[in-house]
C-alpha cells in the first residue's frame, strides 16, 4: 500500500499515559505529556504496517521522485523488516529527535515501545535520540545538541 499524507492523530489505546499531539518548536508536530510520567515506564507503542526493507526503500524512492515533502515514518526491526507508521501508526511517529532525550526505544519480540528515560513533566515534549546513520541536521535546541540526528 503506498504512503498517504499523514494527518496527526494519537491512538489513546496504545498510550499508557495521557498524551497529545501539538505544534513543536523542533519540527512541525510533536507528542506532549498531558500528565507526569515516572521514570522507567512504558509510554506508548510505535505501530505501523510491517514491510520489508526493500518495500521501505521503494516507498521512499517513489515519494521523493514524486517531489512530495512528506516525512518517512519507519522503524527498523532488523530481520523482521520495518514498521511503516504512515499506515496504521499510533501517533508515536510524531515523537521528535532530541540530543537530550526523555524517552528510550525498546524492541520486544517485533514490537517497538517508548519508555521514559527519566521523569517527564506534564506539558513537556517527548523526545527520543533517533541515532540515525546519516547526516540529517538536528534542530532540537538542547544545550548539548550534536547538530545532527546521527551517531558516528
Amino acid at each position: 500500500m503506498p504512503t498517504k499524507p499523514h494527518h496527526p492523530r494519537l491512538n489513546a489505546k496504545l498510550a499508557c499515559f495521557k498524551l497529545r499531539i501539538g505544534r513543536s518548536r523542533i519540527e512541525r508536530f510533536g507528542v506532549f505529556a498531558e500528565e507526569m510520567i515516572p521514570r522507567g515506564k512504558r509510554v506508548i507503542e510505535y505501530t505501523g504496517e510491517r514491510i520489508s526493507g526493500r518495500e521501505a526503500l521503494r516507498r521512499a524512492v517513489k515519494m521523493f521522485a514524486a517531489g512530495k515533502a512528506e516525512r518517512i515514518y519507519t522503524v527498523d526491526l532488523g530481520r523482521r523488516g520495518k514498521l511503516d507508521a504512515s499506515v496504521g501508526g499510533s501517533g508515536a511517529e510524531f515523537i521528535n529527535h532530541g540530543c537530550e532525550p526523555n524517552l528510550t526505544v525498546r524492541k520486544i519480540r517485533g514490537q517497538v515501545f517508548y519508555y521514559s528515560f527519566r521523569k517527564i513533566r506534564a506539558g513537556e515534549e517527548l523526545l527520543a535520540d533517533y541515532g540515525f546513520r546519516c547526516s540529517a541536521p538536528c534542530r532540537c535546541g538542547a544545550a548539548k545538541c550534536r547538530g545532527t540526528m546521527c551517531h558516528y
